[in-house]
């Protein structure tokens, strides 16, 4: 089970420790997810799109994968 972050400042701290950082950027619902892996638990962070690129500026995470939802040509 993920654990479900509310405070950005709090999942920057986790992400600092995480192996892998993982974007989702969901534009039919218009929310971005932010996932940071650890050895332990999945820390996930839910934002909006607007919100979403001024966080990513201020983590520190060594692998950042960007993974994009609701594009066109995709299949439902």
């Amino acid at each position: 089970m993920p654990i479900f972050v509310k405070d950005p400042e709090e999942f920057k701290k986790h992400a600092e420790k995480a192996r892998e950082c993982r974007v989702v950027r969901d534009k039919r619902k218009n929310i971005g997810k932010l996932k940071a892996r650890t050895k332990r638990y999945l820390y996930t962070l839910v934002v909006p799109l607007d919100k979403l690129d001024e966080i990513l500026e201020d983590i520190k995470c060594n692998n950042i994968v960007e993974i994009s939802k609701g594009a066109e040509g995709e299949k439902r």
